[in-house]
């Protein structure tokens, strides 16, 4: 039934943020008309965490290696906001993208499920 997921993330400079995805991040991507790029995204999981706040969503891309891909990430000019930190469930960090925000990135030490596409 369900074969998939559509991320969005809105920004100010939808331009240069698909840009960095495309230059920076290396991410794959196809043109569905008038320079609107979709990228194709790695395997992803999905968490659900209690709140007594408001419901909010979180974007985190993994890796492997997060020291490795930092470093890979500053060399093409990617600017890390603070160093890598045990967050328990791995280690995080975090890069500004265009348009201001900031985009987490981490190395997980949790189990990962199965890939959706050998169930």
């Amino acid at each position: 039934m369900i074969t998939g997921v559509h991320a969005l993330i809105y920004n100010q400079d939808a331009e240069g943020l698909r840009e960095f995805f495309r230059d920076k991040l290396g991410f794959g991507s196809v043109d569905a008309g008038g320079g609107w790029l979709i990228f194709a995204l790695p395997p992803a999981e999905l968490g659900v965490h209690p709140t007594d706040g408001d419901a909010t969503h979180e974007l985190y891309l993994m890796c492997d290696d997060i020291q490795a891909t930092r470093t890979e990430l500053e060399a093409k000019g990617v600017e890390f906001v603070g160093p890598i930190e045990d967050a328990g469930f791995g280690l995080v960090t975090a890069m500004r993208i265009p348009g201001g925000g900031e985009l987490r990135i981490y190395e997980p030490r949790h189990a990962t499920p199965q890939p959706w596409s050998a169930r």
